[in-house]
């Protein structure tokens, strides 16, 4: 299993939909709303890289609210 952190910036006062959101999404084990340059940060896990982004292409990325992510697949 491949697994990565998802940066996101949200509308202003989207983070706690956003956040209820992908809490029920497959893949995503943990989301917490954040202070500083991003509002919310994932954890998600997939079969491989390629099954990361298709997660965050075509589910995140379109939920209602997000406006901008940020990928970083673990590496250890």
């Amino acid at each position: 299993m491949t697994r990565a952190y998802v940066l996101m910036t949200v509308e202003i006062g989207r983070a706690g939909d956003v956040y209820e959101a992908l809490s029920h999404f497959e893949g995503v084990s943990e989301v917490s709303v954040v202070a500083g340059t991003y509002d919310l940060v994932a954890v998600i896990t997939a079969e491989n890289a390629r099954a990361i982004g298709a997660l965050v292409m075509d589910r995140i990325q379109r939920v209602d609210g997000v406006m901008g992510t940020v990928t970083l697949i673990a590496i250890g």
